[in-house]
């Protein structure tokens, strides 16, 4: 399996740190808004890196945070007159919903910094301790100039970031490029600190959750995913206290996932053109929407518009008509479909393992559809290859979570089946056309 590091902006293949196991930690959302489709991309592309571990047999352990501690929080929750968290369980709750919806696999761990906060203190006076961060006005800065290499990620170095920095007026930073670990207040949810009440800041929270659920016998951990917007400041940062820390860059393989876009323009509340993730899965369906994010790499831009959602919904119905269809004929030939075994596809398994290539996969999810409506159309087919095609498109489902369900006949819709067939045969088609009804009165489809 190859992947595309962030850190050296290259591919390379994935070799885990402890053979057989993945330590998977991506970067949650700021949970003080409804979601938006944008805020989804992450939730369903490291889910499918995830499934595909799995898939390949690793033992995988996938964290995922909310941040619930935050200026925007805090000002969402006094516009709306309740209590932070009363808005933060809120939001969590509708994320956690989506996530399923979605057909999403729920984090093994789901961590908060507000549960972590004697931690993350203790975690700032150990910076402080080794000269990498220091006190100034009460609040708590980290000494970027103390890591040799800072903007190993991003290519934002400590010289090309003063270049173009505005000097801040009276700052009590030594550098303007310093970022704060702890800044004191008196608006909102803050915390007793060495430095008086007040909030971490983003960037040591991650940190500190990922130190705290990994064993990290080698400092690091093995992927450490989220979108292309953070990995400058917020990974950057990451890994420069991490290298004050214990010498490491927090993890091995750093993955991005590129933006949606609305009508090949940026989403944003400036532009009025910012869509809920709730709003578009009850217009279009939530697989839909799942299968539109991974015609895309995940590493582009994605382009939301009316006419790639619609296109994703018809190509969601063929994979479900064509899955019912299947398990129908098979059922109807007194197959168990129900434990009917995942059989491996070669191209669709080394287009996802070539750097999660989800647009080349559905390549072969829909040619293999192609030849599956032809099977189907053939009376002659034998039931060895619809059963072969049917294990084909249960690997598709489970690997890229795509929900598809079939009808459960039992012997009472077999019956029913081999009853109308016979009609047609006969030529009875008034015979057939009742049976048709009964069957769709049963809640089944027909073939």
């Amino acid at each position: 399996m190859v992947l595309f590091n962030s850190y050296g902006g290259k591919m390379e293949e994935f070799v885990p740190i402890e053979p057989g196991k993945v330590s998977i930690y991506v970067c949650g959302p700021t949970v003080y808004n409804h979601p938006h489709i944008g805020n989804m991309r992450p939730a369903i592309v490291f889910d499918v890196w995830r499934r595909l571990f799995l898939h390949d047999g690793y033992k995988v352990t996938y964290v995922s945070n909310y941040t619930d501690v935050d200026d925007k929080i805090i000002n969402r929750a006094a516009e709306l007159g309740i209590s932070e968290k009363e808005l933060t369980d809120s939001i969590i709750g509708e994320y956690r919903s989506l996530i399923d919806e979605l057909g999403s696999m729920q984090p093994d761990v789901t961590p908060t910094p507000t549960a972590y906060m004697d931690k993350i203190i203790a975690y700032i006076e150990d910076l402080i301790a080794s000269g990498h961060a220091y006190v100034a006005g009460g609040d708590v800065y980290f000494r970027v100039a103390s890591i040799p290499h800072y903007g190993e990620l991003s290519g934002n170095t400590v010289d090309s970031l003063l270049s173009g920095a505005r000097i801040e007026v009276n700052s009590d930073k030594e550098s303007p490029v310093d970022f704060a670990l702890w800044k004191q207040t008196s608006k909102g949810i803050r915390f007793d600190s060495p430095w008086g009440k007040g909030r971490p800041g983003w960037h040591s929270e991650c940190c500190v959750m990922i130190d705290s659920l990994f064993k990290k016998e080698h400092g690091y951990i093995d992927i450490h995913g989220g979108g292309f917007d953070l990995k400058f400041p917020h990974h950057e940062n990451e890994i420069a206290q991490s290298r004050a820390h214990n010498g490491n860059p927090l993890a091995r393989y750093w993955l991005h996932n590129g933006f949606i876009n609305i009508d090949e323009e940026k989403m944003s509340k400036s532009l009025g053109n910012v869509l809920l993730a709730k709003d578009v899965i009850a217009e279009y369906g939530a697989m839909p929407f799942r299968l539109m994010v991974l015609s895309a790499h995940y590493r582009a831009p994605l382009n939301f518009t009316v006419e790639t959602i619609a296109e994703a919904k018809k190509n969601y119905e063929r994979l479900q008509s064509c899955y019912r269809s299947l398990a129908i004929s098979l059922q109807i030939n007194g197959e168990d479909v129900e434990n009917a075994p995942i059989v491996e596809d070669d191209d669709f398994m080394a287009a996802l393992r070539d750097d999660l290539n989800t647009p080349n996969a559905l390549t072969a999810v829909y040619s293999t559809l192609k030849s599956a409506n032809q099977q189907l159309r053939k009376s002659a087919t034998p039931v060895s290859e619809l059963m072969q095609t049917f294990g084909k498109i249960r690997l598709y489902s489970q690997t890229l979570g795509l929900n598809v369900k079939y009808p459960h006949l039992g012997k009472q819709g077999q019956d029913l089946y081999a009853a109308y067939h016979k009609a047609k045969e006969e030529k009875d088609y008034a015979k057939a056309d009742a049976i048709r009804k009964e069957i769709a009165d049963l809640g089944f489809w027909m073939v």
